[in-house]
């Protein structure tokens, strides 16, 4: 379905503009270029591989939990896990 998801920056390479974020536990590398501050423990939203904008941890842990009780979280993170194979 590819929705954008909320995950926590985990680490950042300011030389190529990237992230290591953490998607429920899944790692995966996206572009921070769209945005003009990141820090590491930001929540941003990612969608196909960039940072969309940041978020709150609050206004993130909401929408992971709507998104899981809506049945898409499992399904996006399956998505995401096999791309990054």
């Amino acid at each position: 379905m590819c929705l954008a998801i909320p995950a926590k920056v985990v680490s950042l390479d300011t030389s190529d503009a990237t992230a290591m974020v953490s998607l429920e536990g899944i790692r995966k590398k996206i572009s921070t270029a769209l945005l003009d501050e990141v820090e590491i423990g930001d929540y941003v939203l990612v969608h196909v591989g960039y940072a969309l904008n940041r978020l709150s941890e609050d206004e993130a842990q909401r929408t992971l939990d709507l998104m899981r009780e809506g049945g898409l979280l499992a399904e996006e993170l399956a998505e995401i896990s096999e791309a990054s194979q």
